[in-house]
């Protein structure tokens, strides 16, 4: 049953959902509840092994399909961004795919087409991924591709300049995204002059600097063996993986990775950022600086936001600010953690006019969380999703490869899905709300209001 559900809802729905995915939501919920820990899915046996390049290569046999997938993460997102070139990761990333020293970029996408394989390049702040979807039966070819457009790309000048404007485009785009201009002036505002503060596309200021010549020299200093983790799941042996990939793999040269200070400067009074527009529903997040994936607190801090906003229905933000007062379609809590401190966000759409009164719900609720201990019935049922709904995160082929990918990244260990339930499990009422005390700031916080500010009161 699980496995049906991830097509019907986007895992960004249970993060900020939307008002069409709200029934699917809880009628999901409410399916779940009766799944006993036993009926859910295991995991499959993982190898670890650190190439001559000093590349660490993660192999998960799986049979069932005749498929197999490769998630290569590189530490090069846009956190590594020179000023002035922000969304110089982005577009390093999108060239990849856009000619190599043998293959045009209509040949590799002719090629991918015949094959019906997929290989997609990406970025985010943190990392870069490059991945391959492909059928065994093409696995040879498929290689030589991903070999390819890792090693050898071309960046051609006329396809970066196409980039250049197709980014500029998705930028202009997000200015018509109410919720996107909250988003961007969050970030902004709460990070300060940090490298999380900026988009990982870029501004419409720093964009149209970038060149080829950029892109290279950002290439040439990222894309290399010892600055990367490469994941492979599938109908491949650990023997076929020796013999067919690990020599592919050796080829690929080390090179130095320049060291850049990661600076943390978090706004820490409150401030507050209005955005006037011609819209009926106001865009409204508010928040505070947060912690990095690897903070001890993280499982605490988990249970404690399911319980405040993170929950759906069972979250004390939808009781009290959609179902008892109606006041929003869509209210939900998150820590987004990365490689350094990332933020905690209360994000809602309500109308105009009660904009102000959802705003103070949700402090009030986040003052609540740190008086008061949360109920034995809202900790077991926190604990109770979060165990349960755990291994939806490696329930397909690409989910488990991205799953190790980041298991790896963030130095949790291949032992973390055995582990993962125990942590939920050990956490307690007391655990719950000193986390509350120390990582919400209600009295302290970041808020963006995107909204026509005269119907909000807030001009």
């Amino acid at each position: 049953m699980l496995s049906v559900f991830r097509f019907l809802i986007p895992q960004s729905a249970f993060r900020n959902p939307k008002p069409k995915y709200l029934l699917l939501i809880l009628t999901f919920f409410l399916l779940w509840m009766g799944l006993p820990d036993g009926n859910l899915r295991a995991m499959p046996p993982v190898q670890r092994m650190i190439l001559p390049n000093h590349l660490i290569l993660l192999a998960s046999e799986e049979h069932s399909l005749p498929f197999v997938t490769l998630q290569l993460l590189i530490d090069s997102g846009s956190r590594r961004d020179p000023s002035g070139e922000e969304g110089l990761a982005y577009l390093t990333a999108r060239g990849l795919l856009h000619g190599t020293s043998n293959h045009t970029i209509n040949q590799i996408n002719e090629e991918l087409d015949f094959m019906g394989a997929s290989l997609n390049a990406s970025s985010g702040r943190d990392y870069a991924t490059l991945s391959l979807r492909i059928l065994k039966k093409d696995l040879d070819k498929g290689l030589d591709l991903f070999m390819e457009a890792l090693t050898q790309p071309i960046f051609p000048d006329e396809e970066i300049r196409r980039e250049v404007e197709r980014t500029l485009a998705a930028i202009q785009s997000e200015e018509d995204q109410p919720e996107e201009v909250a988003e961007k002036a969050f970030q902004k505002a709460l990070f300060l002059n940090s490298p999380y503060a900026h988009p990982v596309l870029g501004t419409k200021e720093s964009v149209p600097r970038l060149t080829r010549e950029k892109v290279v020299r950002f290439y040439r200093s990222y894309y290399h063996p010892n600055n990367a983790i490469l994941t492979v799941v599938g109908d491949m042996t650990h023997e076929e993986i020796k013999t067919r990939l690990v020599p592919r793999l050796e080829k690929w040269t080390v090179g130095e990775i320049p060291t850049l200070p990661f600076i943390v400067e978090f706004e820490k009074a409150q401030k507050t950022v209005k955005i006037d527009r011609p819209i009926t529903q106001a865009n409204v997040i508010l928040g505070n600086a947060g912690v990095t994936r690897e903070n001890p607190d993280f499982y605490a801090l988990t249970v404690m936001n399911y319980i405040l906003g993170g929950g759906g229905f069972a979250s004390r933000l939808t009781e009290v600010i959609r179902n008892k007062r109606g006041l929003a379609y869509s209210v939900a809590s998150f820590f987004d953690p990365g490689k350094y401190p990332g933020s905690f966000q209360v994000v809602l759409q309500t109308k105009n006019s009660s904009a102000k009164e959802v705003i103070s719900l949700s402090l009030q609720q986040m003052e609540r969380m740190q008086k008061e201990l949360v109920s034995d019935k809202e900790l077991e049922g926190a604990k109770k999703y979060l165990i349960g709904s755990f291994p939806m995160r490696f329930d397909t082929q690409s989910k488990l490869a991205s799953f190790l990918t980041q298991v790896e990244y963030y130095g949790l260990g291949l032992d973390y899905p055995e582990k993962y339930p125990s942590l939920i499990r050990s956490v307690t009422r007391e655990e719950v709300l000193r986390v509350a005390k120390k990582y919400l700031h209600p009295q302290e916080y970041v808020l963006v209001i995107v909204a026509n500010l005269q119907e909000a009161g807030m001009e």
